[in-house]
């Protein structure tokens, strides 16, 4: 037993993230109960009937994180629905495909932050990157009368050239005038940002049906095919997605230019002095990581039901993609099932705010915590490690009968 609690409380990342996630959803489980008027004024009789409050504590909390399951995972009523024929097979797929939707532009936008990371830049232009993507790749697909296939392909790749270009130039000015990239990508956002705004009102690029601020629709021929049909989102970006993790992950452990992008991540003195071009690494490197930041930006008007451009249209895909990186360890396959997490919190929080009451910001804070508890793993070795030591000496005491 010794040796399993050892083992169980060990420096494990896996077993860490585990129990960042377990300490996230406790601390929201206690949001939830002083989120709630009904459950605190049980509160207030505590002492002198504590079943009450314990109950009805349990009730909101358990009907939040039960609605979070359903409408990220799915929905047992749903399965039974479709067994006893009641319903179609496409409710029972429907949470997961919100999921997948939600996931796959956190995957690209992901990759993006950790790629720059595991190169020894921070990428906090994902964001801008990802819009003048969607930008790109919108004009694309509302502009070009071009064939269905060659439609998308050539919206995908004027989104992740977009991206790459918005890439290249604080890896360019990061190399040749040693500009901090975290400054000038955070000025690209805003540059990026208002240039969306900009465009949208054109009159080539604007609805004139409507008097807000949209553009027209982007043709059908240029939208990422959906997978499973009918009225569920979810489309074949998830596979590109898998398939950019597969390529980032191939490129850091296989290639020479992997291979050099981490040596200068680690020491770019001494891969300067190995004979490696640090300017060549830094520029190639950003560039790379726009790109895959503008693919991530295309799914959002490409992929999903808005296919238009709006001034809210990439929503925080750059921001919290920053976080994936973080929470998957910056290494490619990590970020994939870290935006599986994000995307399955998102999916099912539109449930739960729908079915329990509960905020959607609430979402919001659960994914903070996560990457608090996952940035911090001595916390939450130190938090575990006391109440394994203090149950340890419980069952010592039990054992000596006191």
């Amino acid at each position: 037993m010794r040796n399993f609690l050892h083992n169980l409380w060990s420096a494990n990342t896996v077993m860490v993230n585990v129990l960042a996630l377990v300490l996230a959803m406790l601390i929201g489980a206690i949001l939830i109960i002083i989120s709630d008027p009904d459950v605190l004024d049980t509160f207030s009789y505590f002492t002198a009937r504590p079943a009450d409050a314990l109950s009805s504590s349990w009730a909101v909390v358990s009907d939040a994180y039960a609605n979070l399951f359903k409408g990220a995972v799915v929905d047992p009523a749903a399965v039974s629905g479709w067994l006893d024929g009641s319903n179609g097979w496409q409710a029972v797929f429907a949470p997961i495909s919100e999921t997948l939707t939600y996931t796959a532009p956190l995957v690209f936008t992901g990759l993006s932050v950790a790629l720059a990371f595991r190169g020894g830049l921070f990428n906090i232009g994902a964001q801008g990157q990802a819009t003048v993507g969607v930008i790109l790749a919108a004009l694309a697909g509302i502009l070009l009368p071009l064939p269905p296939v060659v439609h998308l392909i050539v919206a995908l790749l004027a989104g992740a050239l977009g991206g790459a270009v918005w890439g290249f130039v604080p890896g360019f000015l990061k190399a040749r005038t040693g500009a901090h990239e975290v400054i000038s990508t955070i000025m690209l956002n805003y540059v990026a940002l208002y240039f969306l705004s900009w465009i949208i009102v054109q009159g080539a690029v604007h609805d004139p049906a409507r008097s807000d601020s949209i553009s027209r629709s982007v043709a059908s021929s240029a939208q990422l095919p959906r997978l499973l049909g009918g009225d569920l989102r979810v489309h074949a970006g998830i596979l590109l997605a898998v398939l950019a993790t597969w390529g980032v992950a191939w490129l850091l452990n296989r290639s020479t230019f992997g291979f050099e992008l981490r040596a200068v991540g680690a020491n770019p003195d001494a891969a300067r002095t190995a004979g490696i071009s640090v300017t060549k690494t830094y520029i190639l490197l950003m560039a790379i990581a726009g790109g895959l930041a503008g693919l991530g930006g295309s799914n959002m008007v490409i992929g999903t039901t808005a296919s238009a451009l709006t001034p809210e249209v990439v929503a925080q895909i750059g921001f919290d993609g920053i976080l994936v990186a973080l929470v998957g360890r910056v290494k490619p396959w990590g970020v994939a099932l870290a935006a599986l997490l994000f995307g399955a919190l998102q999916a099912g929080g539109n449930r739960m705010q729908s079915y329990s009451g509960i905020s959607l910001e609430l979402v919001t804070v659960l994914q903070a915590l996560i990457v608090i508890f996952i940035a911090a793993p001595a916390l939450v070795k130190a938090i575990f490690r006391l109440r394994a030591a203090r149950a340890a000496r419980l069952q010592t005491s039990l054992a000596k009968g006191w």
